[in-house]
């Protein structure tokens, strides 16, 4: 685990210049995270590729958590949407996930959701624990991971 704290935290919004580092970032945090998260379907080159070339003016908003002049984290948003927050392994539970979290609320003190693996019982606990509710069950049949989901809520202010 990290030694990071919040002084030592900058979040920011993603560059260009992130892209790359985005996409080994979200590769390493998946990898690590099975089997409580599923398999990526998608090879590694694939992701990163994906991260490369990721528009970052097309109505999604990224944001980074960055220490040391590396990235520790990020959180993609999309309206009222999260469509993904992940934190490098070394660095989770030393608050980078929840320092993102709580930009996301300030960003959208009206509420917003996201999807969160049914297996994936570790980010569960910390969705829960920060005020997110479970509302809905899928069978997986429209991830591409085919693996039941739940769609969670902040409700907001």
């Amino acid at each position: 685990m990290s030694s990071v704290t919040p002084t030592d935290l900058t979040l920011r919004p993603a560059r260009a210049e992130d892209r790359a580092a985005l996409g080994e970032l979200f590769w390493t945090t998946r990898a690590a995270a099975v089997p409580a998260m599923p398999p990526l379907v998608r090879s590694r080159d694939d992701i990163v590729n994906f991260y490369r070339e990721l528009d970052l003016e097309d109505g999604r908003e990224v944001w980074v958590a960055e220490g040391a002049d590396e990235l520790l984290g990020f959180v993609e948003l999309k309206r009222d949407w999260v469509d993904d927050l992940y934190v490098h392994p070394d660095h989770q539970g030393a608050g980078v996930g929840t320092a993102l979290l709580e930009l996301v609320k300030a960003l959208r003190p009206a509420g917003f959701g996201l999807w969160v693996f049914e297996s994936n019982l570790p980010a569960r606990a910390f969705y829960a624990a920060r005020g997110l509710v479970e509302l809905d069950l899928t069978d997986g049949s429209d991830n591409e991971e085919h693996a039941p989901d739940i769609r969670m809520e902040w409700r907001g202010i």
